[in-house]
């Protein structure tokens, strides 16, 4: 049995590429949890997505132990992603701990999203170790960094760790830190059973595989236990710990962050912040803090091949099953046939799920144009949610639309501040507030409309910066805007796919440049192609593909000039006839279009 007192749940935030996964895998060597034989970098990252792009998409959990002072600690790492769309993963880890190590890497400096993370944390009153990570670099400004975490957290110098998670250098004291300074957890092992889900595997064989951390109660092998939630009750067959491989114990008590294995066939039914409890001695209420993810970016996602419905409907559900926060319902379209309606936490979700259908499953996949959702105001008093330009009623009928907006923090160098404000302006943003953290960078906090972001800003805001700015935002409001649906008609037919919703001043811009890039993209036909874009009515851009035309006067040399005349008049029917029954071949190419206009911006 372990002593409540011997144990420390801890976890690691920082932002991107600062050096979180590097840290994890000396903690693990160092704490000899993996011998040098199972040893390579990013360890706990076990997708290949995560191994090439360096960053964390999932969290993960393991256990190591500690000998110090003559004791045998048990230190439980859950490991968070960086990213700003995970969020939302961020928060399950850091509800699970009582303590997190904030890593800063020392040529970098403090970054945006480990600001807000590191309020979440302050949030669930954890207690904050502050580390500086690359100290070995040519480049690292030691110092610098020390003032910006002592302003940051009003810590003493004396509290930072300096560490270097590629030689080693500094990892022991970090470790002697973690046992003296985070504080074990409290809880009853008497008490009713409270086990809060941080996080859940699929497992073909075994089912969903919760991975909990006990607040109060054990759990063990033959108990009842029924998910706050939903009241589904379901017979333990298996707890441990979770090591690199799940290692069978008698029971979990309170204090301690394993996983229960209980033949739970569905995985949505082991819902992210849940509480489990057991079925004759139940506890009084669920534990408190969490928030489910909403879905900030909706898109269609169509099968190439339209056999294929079936397989990525298959294919979606099993995704799912590693991935709580995808959310999708099926949609049809006059262009592409019958496909999905998906949400994503945010872009780089987005371009995560894609990636993986692709790569893990063979699809082949058409992505639609990437919308918000938006809240419709009808004149006869409706209100009505849209994350899909083709619902959009008639304008006749709109009193207004109001979309989201976001709270964004920018930190930069003082040196790409004018571009910065000039991005910001293009992009419908409001200029809040700026603060200077030191001598060289800059906090910056605008308001921007999140249909504006989500295309390609971060991109661009690390383009303009040479890669140095860091963004973060958070949702703030919905507000009234003037928006108007962009169509695009071909031949006067209107494509629903390549339909968007557009702020008034942008509409122009936005079809014709729309309208070119189309003309270019889809193929010559026997008969003109005519290609426009539409607010309701009214035409705002038009272009034209030509016509492929056949040389039907090659067979005519010499004679009669009313013989000519009547072979061109008999083609120009034809194509008129053509034009009327054929049908244009929209290429891919087409609706990814529609992602690059800012780009010739």
């Amino acid at each position: 049995m372990i002593e409540i007192e011997l144990i420390r749940n801890f976890s690691i935030i920082a932002h991107i590429d600062h050096g979180k996964s590097t840290l994890a895998d000396r903690l693990l060597e160092y704490t000899h949890t993996v011998s040098e034989r199972e040893l390579k970098n990013q360890i706990l990252d076990d997708m290949d997505l995560e191994r090439e792009r360096g960053i964390t998409i999932k969290s993960h959990a393991i256990r190591m132990e500690y000998n110090y002072d003559g004791k045998i600690y048990i230190l439980n790492l859950i490991d968070t992603p960086g990213h700003v769309d995970f969020s939302y993963e961020v928060s399950r880890a850091l509800a699970a701990c009582e303590g997190v190590l904030l890593v800063v890497d020392a040529t970098q400096g403090v970054e945006a999203q480990t600001i807000s993370t590191l309020y979440q944390a302050l949030e669930h009153d954890l207690h904050i170790i502050p580390v500086i990570n690359k100290i070995d670099l040519q480049g690292a400004q030691i110092e610098e960094v020390k003032h910006q975490l002592i302003d940051l957290l009003g810590c003493s110098e004396s509290e930072i760790i300096l560490v270097s998670a590629k030689t080693g250098v500094g990892i022991d004291r970090l470790l002697e830190e973690i046992v003296v300074t985070i504080p074990p957890p409290t809880g009853e092992i008497d008490a009713p059973l409270q086990a809060l889900i941080f996080d859940s595997v699929f497992d073909n064989y075994r089912g969903a595989i919760p991975y909990v951390r006990i607040f109060n109660g054990e759990v063990k092998a033959g108990d009842r236990i029924v998910m706050f939630s939903n009241n589904m009750e379901y017979e333990v067959g298996e707890v441990g710990y979770l090591r690199l491989k799940k290692t069978p114990t008698e029971k979990l008590m309170a204090g301690e962050v394993g996983y229960i294995v209980a033949n739970i066939k569905d995985i949505a039914n082991t819902r992210v912040g849940d509480t489990i409890t057991m079925v004759n001695k139940r506890a009084e209420k669920p534990l408190p803090g969490y928030r489910p993810a909403k879905s900030m970016v909706f898109a269609g996602i169509f099968p190439v091949v339209s056999e294929e419905y079936e397989l990525l409907k298959e294919t979606l559900e099993k995704l799912r099953l590693n991935d709580a926060s995808l959310v999708y319902e099926p949609e049809t379209s006059q262009a592409l046939g019958f496909g999905f309606r998906c949400g994503f936490l945010g872009l780089l979700h987005m371009e995560i799920v894609q990636e993986r259908l692709s790569r893990e499953y063979n699809m082949e996949i058409i992505t639609t144009v990437p919308n918000v959702e938006y809240i419709v105001y009808t004149k006869k008093g409706e209100k009505i949610v849209i994350d899909n330009p083709a619902d959009l009623p008639d304008p006749i009928n709109i009193e207004r639309i109001e979309e989201p907006y976001i709270s964004a923090q920018i930190i930069t160098p003082s040196e790409f501040i004018g571009n910065i404000m000039k991005l910001s302006n293009e992009r419908r943003g409001i200029h809040k507030s700026m603060e200077y953290i030191d001598s060289n960078r800059v906090d910056i906090k605008f308001e921007f409309p999140l249909s504006e972001v989500v295309f390609d800003f971060y991109d661009k805001l690390k383009t303009i910066s040479k890669g140095y700015a860091s963004f973060d935002y958070e949702f703030l409001e919905y507000r009234a805007s003037k928006l108007h649906k962009l169509d695009i008609l071909i031949n006067g037919e209107p494509v629903d796919a390549l339909s968007m919703i557009v702020h008034a001043d942008k509409a122009y811009f936005w079809g014709r440049k729309l309208v070119q890039k189309l003309r270019k993209l889809i193929p010559r036909q026997l008969f003109e192609v005519v290609i426009q874009a539409a607010i309701g009515s009214k035409v705002i851009a038009r272009d034209s593909v030509k016509a492929l035309r056949k040389n039907v006067l090659a067979k005519c040399y010499g004679g009669d000039i009313t013989r000519k005349r009547k072979l061109l008049e008999k083609q120009k029917e034809g194509k008129k006839r053509m034009k009327r029954v054929g049908k244009v071949e929209i290429p891919q190419e087409a609706f990814l279009a529609v992602l690059s206009v800012h780009d010739d911006n």
